[in-house]
């Protein structure tokens, strides 16, 4: 389906109204079905949840996924996704099953950094969920304004432990609520159940942990 500019995946409860609503923003790996499953279980615990693929604007499809990396790591906030990204959330805020003021949005690694962006950026969004952030907001003190925000990275890992840390003493240092969890022994990517850095144990608590902290922040 479309939702705004960006080809997109939705998956609703099969009945209810005044429910929450969640944006999914994925990683390198793309719209997959992976991304489609996450959005699936939301619905199966009372969300609407819309998924959106980032490397839909563009003819070539390699140069879109090049602009999108390039962009979330020079800085997010002022990608030409953040349009994109706004339109996603009116199209949530338009669906019927949907309570238009308790929206969160989720993201991994890139889309990681893409939902920290969105979530100083739109007033709109009352709770994120990010995994093994890569790029964001810059300055990333930009997050002294951002909604209450739970976070789950690897204990070590090139691409988003130095991240997420930075994160963590910037909320703490701001005020703002938080939940930020370094798990040990896992890898990048440790919640993709579709590939080998897969981790069972870290990726069943930091879904815990992320319906626990949605549960408080956009009650369903």
């Amino acid at each position: 389906m479309q939702a705004g500019k960006y080809a997109s995946y939705l998956a609703r409860p099969l009945q209810g109204t005044n429910l929450s609503a969640v944006l999914i923003i994925h990683e390198i790996y793309g719209l997959n079905e992976n991304i489609r499953d996450i959005a699936r279980r939301f619905a199966q615990v009372g969300y609407v949840a819309l998924a959106v693929d980032l490397f839909s604007i563009g003819r070539s499809r390699a140069l879109c996924v090049l602009a999108t990396m390039r962009s979330v790591y020079a800085n997010a906030s002022k990608s030409a996704h953040m349009g994109a990204l706004d339109d996603a959330i009116q199209f949530l805020q338009a669906d019927a099953q949907v309570n238009a003021q308790r929206l969160g949005v989720v993201g991994f690694c890139m889309g990681g950094g893409y939902a920290v962006a969105l979530a100083v950026h739109n007033q709109q969004v009352k709770a994120a969920s990010v995994f093994y952030v890569s790029g964001g907001p810059k300055p990333l003190d930009a997050v002294s304004t951002i909604c209450p925000l739970v976070g789950s990275f690897p204990e070590k890992d090139f691409a988003s432990t130095g991240q997420g840390q930075k994160l963590e003493g910037l909320l703490t240092q701001y005020q703002r609520p938080h939940d930020i969890k370094f798990y040990p022994d896992t890898k990048h990517s440790f919640f993709n159940d579709t590939i080998k850095a897969y981790n069972p144990p870290a990726a069943t608590d930091a879904w815990q942990r992320t319906l626990g902290f949605f549960e408080k922040h956009i009650p369903g």
